[in-house]
């Protein structure tokens, strides 16, 4: 792969400011200064976090993530989808098939994690699906969903990640709803032309190999959560995608069958031998160059100028039409302390996110620390927790989100 210059080593965070050796010391804290700075500017500081999230490292913790995800995707956080009722499951024409994926989503959980408590998430999981594709008729449901409202799930809560995929559903993964694969292939499609560009040796060897590019059909339906085995490496992968284009998923495949060049060239040119090297994913990929490497192509081969080719002409991508008109009203975001006194003067008595938003850090250090009555507690009150109790459990976390938890 040809090699580019980097304008600002990992976007601008882990510098030496301070004398720091390490990034890891002061780069980290340089960043988490940064990020909340940008959270409390009024309107958000949203190019700031787009920058965070997309530099090395990402946003470093999930509850930064449980932060910075919904700004990055214009959802306000005290105003959020109530949890779906009973009735989300009756007559859907999905409910089966999310059923049979959602079962088989096993390996999506933390290892370890007792099989009570991933019973909850998963029936939490078919909730979540089923009423954002209530909520948007328009939308086709397609295997590998699951996979991208399962890490949302277990970073942000279900009624966040109902708010979250609602948005993703209609932007970033518009183009995989469709009833047809059509738009799917049209997305696809960009991934040659990328390689064409870089590498024309590389691009000539798959194309006499006939190897197409369904071997990265799970990479870009799922944002690689279905074939990464860390999770740490997925949520890695989110904040990128989150913070760029909805294209930047195919750039970054691009740059993983660049880095494995020597490997492809070397394998038989042979459609079957081709695809089965590419369509396994290596565990030890270097991630953060591979991101800076995907945005420095990006920058270098836009969609505007790979579009131009006759393959990429003919289909129009909502996905790539509408990402414009979706990143400019990110820009006029207020900050949560304004949203919640907004809130509360529009006459709201709870608040929607506060416990929401708590739960899955407290249930991963309950689950390690504590003992099994007091997780078990916690999980329960996921699964179970009536409507008053719900009310009356998130007004105490305005003003006392330490003390509940305690409680449990």
């Amino acid at each position: 792969m040809k090699k580019h210059k980097r304008k600002k080593e990992n976007g601008g965070f882990g510098s030496n400011e301070n004398g720091c050796v390490r990034e890891s010391d002061c780069g980290r804290k340089h960043k988490l200064t940064v990020i909340h700075q940008a959270l409390i500017r009024d309107p958000v500081d949203i190019e700031t976090l787009r920058t965070a999230a997309a530099s090395k490292g990402g946003l470093l913790t999930d509850e930064l993530r449980r932060k910075v995800w919904p700004k990055l995707l214009n959802i306000n956080v005290y105003d959020l989808p109530h949890k779906p009722g009973r009735d989300v499951r009756e007559n859907h024409k999905d409910y089966n098939q999310v059923l049979l994926d959602v079962r088989r989503s096993m390996k999506r959980f933390p290892k370890g994690m007792p099989a009570p408590e991933r019973a909850v998430l998963q029936e939490q999981l078919i909730d979540i699906i089923l009423e954002v594709l209530k909520r948007n008729p328009q939308l086709h449901y397609y295997q590998g969903y699951h996979d991208v409202a399962v890490t949302l799930l277990l970073v942000v809560g279900e009624r966040m990640a109902i708010a979250m995929l609602d948005t993703l559903s209609n932007f970033h993964l518009r183009d995989f709803m469709d009833p047809t694969m059509d738009s799917t292939k049209h997305i696809l499609n960009y991934l040659m032309p990328i390689l064409e560009q870089v590498d024309a040796e590389l691009h000539d060897f798959m194309i006499r190999a006939e190897v197409g590019t369904i071997f990265a059909l799970s990479w870009l339906i799922t944002w690689y959560g279905h074939v990464l085995s860390e999770f740490k490496h997925t949520l890695r992968l989110y904040d990128f995608f989150l913070a760029s284009h909805p294209l930047m998923p195919i750039y970054l495949a691009a740059t993983i069958v660049l880095h494995r060049e020597k490997e492809v060239k070397q394998t038989e040119c042979d459609m079957a031998m081709v695809h089965h090297l590419l369509s396994r994913i290596p565990p030890d990929l270097p991630y953060e160059l591979l991101i800076g490497q995907a945005q420095e192509l990006f920058e270098q081969y836009p969609p505007s100028l790979l579009a131009k080719r006759a393959a990429l002409q003919s289909h129009k991508s909502l996905s790539i039409s509408s990402f414009q008109a979706f990143h400019l009203s990110t820009l006029h975001q207020r900050p949560d302390s304004v949203l919640q006194r907004i809130t509360r003067a529009q006459g709201s008595t709870t608040s929607r996110h506060g416990l929401e938003a708590s739960l899955p850090a407290a249930r991963g250090q309950l689950w390690r620390e504590g003992n099994r009555m007091m997780k078990m507690a916690v999980w329960g009150l996921s699964a179970t927790l009536g409507a008053a109790v719900f009310a009356v459990a998130q007004t105490a976390m305005d003003w006392g989100p330490d003390l509940l938890l305690q409680l449990f």
